[in-house]
């Protein structure tokens, strides 16, 4: 028997099938503003919850996008928090969102995940846009491992239940975890390299297995995204490559989903991901194939300091050559 806790998390529905507070909004308010108030060119749609649908039409050019993010710009209290991003990922590649705190990294993941309405823009999943299409169900193809999801885990759960539970996306999800269920749940636990953790309650786990046992819950709802929003936080060196070379086995397999990498650090940047997104400021510093886009100039400019990439097979190191900002 699965039992949650009744608190959502972030980026999940909620059981009553109810959206949080976001699908009720106008698309793109700002602080109940009109959407279009201040705004050129940008004309207002008001979408209500019965208005929802699914099955927005696609273009035979949105079917090959996985994600696709245009003109977004998110203003709150008066001050822009992104200025127009335009940002596409493509079948067949993973990307790293790379950039400094205060960068835009955490706002354009809410906005990815539709909890973060856009002032101005559009977030389109698999060829379907926010606001045109049931947010609800357009979630539930991006899957996110975050601090905030492992935080609100209970610790007597064991790890074959937490990921079996993923396939409902809710956390206060109560049922019987069916045998189709654990057989699916138990797939995936071999599929992340934690097929011995399955009576393994969630509080005895490591950093490094909870990590994985959290992607294989992500799986369970067969994501066609999978967010990976700084899982290295708190792996000691040796936990965080193991967990490192674990996802550059996954990215490898023949149907992975497409992997988003958040992170500071290039050395992270396993083989496997094909391109970066940098932010600086909000704003799209570069983005595109990660020969084109990983280099000292780019780097320094993101992070504000004289930087130089060095690469030792196909791995990458960062070397402070100068520091340019005070300490915060």
């Amino acid at each position: 028997m699965i039992r949650k806790h009744t608190k959502p998390l972030p980026h999940e529905p909620r059981a009553t099938g109810v959206p949080p507070h976001p699908g009720l909004l106008p698309r793109g308010g700002e602080g109940g503003r009109r959407p279009d108030e201040g705004v050129p060119g940008f004309k207002a749609r008001t979408f209500l919850l019965e208005n929802f649908k699914l099955g927005a039409r696609k273009t035979g050019k949105a079917r090959a996008n996985i994600l696709e993010v245009s003109d977004l710009r998110i203003v709150r209290d008066g001050t822009v928090i992104l200025h127009d991003v335009n940002w596409r990922v493509q079948r067949g590649e993973h990307w790293v969102i790379l950039g400094a705190n205060g960068s835009g990294k955490t706002s354009l993941l809410s906005a990815l995940t539709g909890y973060l309405m856009p002032t101005s823009g559009d977030v389109a999943v698999l060829g379907e846009t926010y606001g045109e299409s049931d947010w609800r169900e357009l979630r539930k193809k991006i899957g996110l491992v975050s601090s905030s999801v492992r935080q609100m885990m209970a610790d007597a759960e064991p790890a074959l239940e937490t990921v079996a539970s993923g396939k409902y996306a809710m956390i206060d999800f109560w049922g019987r975890v069916t045998r189709t269920e654990k057989a699916e749940a138990l797939k995936l636990l071999r599929q992340v390299e934690c097929e011995y953790l399955v009576e393994r309650s969630w509080g005895v786990l490591s950093q490094g297995e909870r990590q994985r046992v959290l992607i294989g819950r992500a799986l369970m709802a067969k994501p066609r995204v999978l967010i990976l929003d700084e899982p290295c936080a708190g792996l000691d060196p040796a936990a965080r490559e193991h967990f490192l070379q674990f996802l550059q086995r996954l990215g490898a397999q023949p149907h992975s989903p497409t992997l988003v990498l958040v992170t500071h650090h290039v050395e992270e940047i396993m083989p496997v991901f094909s391109h970066l997104l940098i932010l600086k400021g909000g704003r799209v510093l570069a983005t595109g194939a990660k020969a084109d886009v990983l280099n000292s100039k780019n780097l320094s400019t993101a992070f504000g300091a004289r930087m130089q990439l060095q690469r030792a097979g196909r791995r990458y190191a960062l070397k402070v050559t100068m520091k340019s900002r005070a300490m915060m």
